[in-house]
């Protein structure tokens, strides 16, 4: 290889790995490749096709001329043969070669020279990086396509270790954002939820009887606290599901942890019940699920006198069922039902109904139930 070629060579190759390492737009780096690559072997035109399942070739990047990017290329091409196969192809005139003819695309009918070499490496195919040049043109020589050849082996290999150590800070990311999460869950989220439940408890103990002025202030610190908990809640499900479609695959874990905060308010355990595989649950009825056994809880605590409570979560074939039974007095008179109001919202929002079953003698049973 010609010692200014070469050096030509590395120059480019060095470039698109600082490039491509350094973390540069996927699309960038490769419209880097082709535009180096016509520039090193003097080709009018330079395409970056990337090989699909399918063995239909598709144009990535172009470089010389308005290609449409997305131009499919059959799978029977000369670029397909090279991105399987791994060994390069040299034509004297695209339009007249019998092994390129067939499959050379309207968009390519206007050059001549060709030479294709495969792009990636042999464990990881992305594709073939082609350069062509006018009609009439002298073709590529050998020097040419052995630079083309050791130049695309080289920016694929890049590209692919590229790809490997995105992956890595890709997944960094997210367990750090699972730490976060987990962090604001099972600590924060706690805390002021068990925070709200001793502010409400401390204000209906007759003993302990505040001014009207003092519990309407006690009052709204609660609501804010429930207005904390919730944004901090949806900060969490950011965290764990970027893609809002993805499953909650942490429903157990949250229901056991309102149960536990439960425990520790009411001064008992109450029993919990988990029927069916709740890990593939979309997102939405998951933390609406999660939000109700909260609020069905918190009446309990706040209002039932209850010895004994019972949580049970089944799953049915097209169904998701919550049930919170408790042995308390029954709802009192004259209590607010805003809580019971946003069981029911909830469930609506979702196809689904919410029935509350209350007496003295009894106690109450929520049940809330949608479709999944």
């Amino acid at each position: 290889m010609d010692p200014t070629l070469a050096a030509r060579t590395l120059t480019a190759s060095t470039e698109i790995a600082t490039a491509a390492l350094a973390g540069d737009d996927p699309d960038a780096v490769i419209g880097l490749v082709v535009r180096s690559a016509a520039a090193l072997v003097g080709a009018d035109l330079g395409l970056v096709m990337a090989l699909g399942e399918d063995g239909l070739m598709t144009v990535e990047a172009a470089h010389g001329a308005q290609i449409p990017l997305g131009l499919v290329l059959s799978a029977r091409s000369s670029a397909a043969r090279v991105a399987r196969g791994g060994v390069p192809i040299v034509a004297d005139d695209v339009t007249t070669d019998p092994r390129t003819s067939p499959y050379v695309p309207r968009e390519l009918q206007g050059y001549g020279p060709f030479a294709a070499a495969p792009f990636g490496t042999r464990e990881r195919r992305l594709g073939a990086l082609t350069v062509y040049r006018r009609r009439g043109a002298t073709p590529f020589s050998p020097a040419e396509v052995e630079v083309l050849t050791a130049f695309a082996a080289q920016a694929g290999l890049v590209l692919v270790l590229a790809e490997g150590a995105t992956a890595r800070r890709r997944v960094g990311v997210y367990e750090e954002r699972e730490r976060i999460a987990r962090d604001l869950h099972d600590v924060i989220v706690q805390r002021l939820y068990a925070a709200g439940m001793q502010l409400d408890l401390l204000t209906r103990r007759p003993a302990r009887r505040l001014a009207k002025a003092d519990a309407a202030r006690v009052a709204e610190v609660i609501d804010q606290l429930d207005t904390a908990i919730a944004d901090v809640r949806a900060v969490v499900r950011t965290l764990r599901s970027p893609d809002p479609e993805e499953p909650a695959a942490d429903l157990a874990e949250s229901v056991a942890a309102e149960v536990a905060t439960a425990r520790e308010l009411l001064g008992f355990t109450p029993s919990l019940d988990i029927v069916g595989d709740i890990r593939d649950l979309p997102a939405g009825i998951a933390d609406n699920a999660r939000a109700a056994l909260r609020e069905a809880l918190s009446n309990v605590v706040r209002h039932a006198g209850a010895m004994r409570v019972t949580v049970h979560l089944r799953r049915d074939p097209g169904r998701l069922r919550l049930t919170v039974a408790d042995d308390g007095c029954g709802i009192p008179q004259g209590v607010s039902r805003r809580g019971l109001r946003n069981l029911t919202d909830r469930a609506e929002k979702l196809g689904g109904r919410c029935a509350v079953r209350s007496s003295p003698r009894s106690g109450t049973t929520v049940t809330w139930e949608v479709p999944v």
